[in-house]
């Protein structure tokens, strides 16, 4: 083929580089831990909640998990601009991953809610807990630990659906490539260390979280859950 491998772009843009994966991780931060909380939030109100509330947040869920993350993301950026009521590019991708990681975690945190075992809630009751002392202090801490695998794989999905960010201008790490590559031409070694990036930054926030749930959650300890 006579292709000539080429990684200097390295010496001069490691800088641009290193900016990119600090918003990455800055996007993934900002949207995880409130999106959780959002979607423990609707878990609850799902299954406890009024029926008006059950509706509501049945509609959002579904519409949210059935829609593309970048039509979200444009009708934040450019539909809202329309009404006259403009959002910057880190708060508009940071609004869309809170509210796609707050709908896939409520359906998660659902299911974790649903598998506590009847008997220890009525036990609860029998201690004289008020219910919100049962969910808080039985239900919930078992029903994360239960499903924290599962959380862990949605936020290292989250931290990578942040490359599409870069179609409204949000300098993360996929931004960088693409500006990179349209000075240097070479786009595939550009790619090539990009993807390296983000296995690395997806692996050691695995890792991290691995390392939380092993120290909370005795459970996954004693059993080597993989996560």
């Amino acid at each position: 083929m006579g292709y000539e491998f080429d990684f200097s772009f390295l010496n001069e843009y490691w800088p641009d580089l290193l900016n990119g994966v600090w918003l990455t991780l800055g996007m993934t931060v900002a949207s995880v831990l409130p999106g959780f909380v959002v979607g423990t939030l609707c878990a609850v109100g799902r299954l406890y909640g009024p029926p008006s509330v059950q509706r509501a947040v049945t509609f959002y869920v579904e519409a949210i998990r059935n829609t593309p993350l970048i039509i979200q993301v444009f009708w934040l950026f450019f539909g809202l601009a329309v009404l006259g009521a403009k959002i910057g590019p880190f708060p508009a991708a940071v609004i869309a991953l809170v509210v796609n990681v707050g709908a896939y975690t409520a359906e998660i945190m659902r299911a974790g809610l649903r598998s506590i075992p009847k008997g220890q809630i009525e036990a609860a009751h029998c201690l004289a807990l008020t219910p919100t002392q049962a969910l808080w202090s039985v239900q919930l801490p078992q029903a994360v630990e239960r499903v924290y695998p599962a959380l862990v794989s949605q936020f290292v999905l989250m931290m990578l659906a942040t490359a599409i960010m870069s179609q409204i201008s949000a300098e993360e790490l996929t931004g960088v490539a693409y500006m990179i590559q349209s000075f240097t031409f070479r786009g595939f070694e550009v790619y090539l260390v990009i993807a390296v990036i983000y296995l690395a930054m997806a692996s050691l926030l695995r890792l991290s979280l691995m390392g939380v749930a092993h120290v909370s959650f005795p459970r996954l300890r004693r059993l080597g859950t993989p996560l």
